[in-house]
């Protein structure tokens, strides 16, 4: 049996952990380690995974008015389809169904097929495109949304 995952909200000492996987993970978005204490100060709701005591994934929403929006989700390579990712987000949708949110909207590259797939198996569909939205590589986004 595989080891338990423990979601819990994100910390300052957790931010170290977080730039590693974003480092491993070249389809996250590039943050800093003043936004992700940022991302710890209550304006954004913000999760991590631990799994045997290592910092796993993480994924950091934020709410306005009845909505919420993702910013980031990444789990470090080596942990990947181990069910991380889908622990996170299922934490952070319950989170904002409990504050009165009626939709979740993201947006990702349009060449990252893993993430898509993933959103669209958790009950996401295509709202929308932003062309050549991201730079480094220069890539389109797709915005994807789905109610609570």
């Amino acid at each position: 049996m595989p080891p338990a995952i423990l979601i819990r909200a994100l910390a300052p000492p957790d931010i170290p952990s977080i730039l590693e996987i974003q480092s491993a993970s070249p389809e996250a978005s590039r943050w800093t380690a003043a936004d992700y204490a940022r991302a710890c100060d209550g304006l954004f709701h913000s999760l991590v995974a631990l799994r045997s005591e290592v910092l796993a994934g993480f994924i950091v929403s934020r709410f306005a008015a009845d909505e919420m929006e993702i910013h980031n989700l990444a789990v470090r390579p080596d942990l990947r389809r181990h069910g991380i990712a889908t622990q996170l987000l299922t934490g952070a949708l319950d989170h904002a169904r409990s504050r009165g949110a009626k939709n979740c909207f993201l947006e990702v590259r349009h060449t990252n097929t893993s993430a898509i797939s993933f959103y669209l198996r958790h009950g996401f569909t295509q709202s929308g495109r932003r062309l050549a939205n991201y730079s480094d590589p220069l890539a389109d986004a797709l915005l994807l949304s789905r109610p609570l």
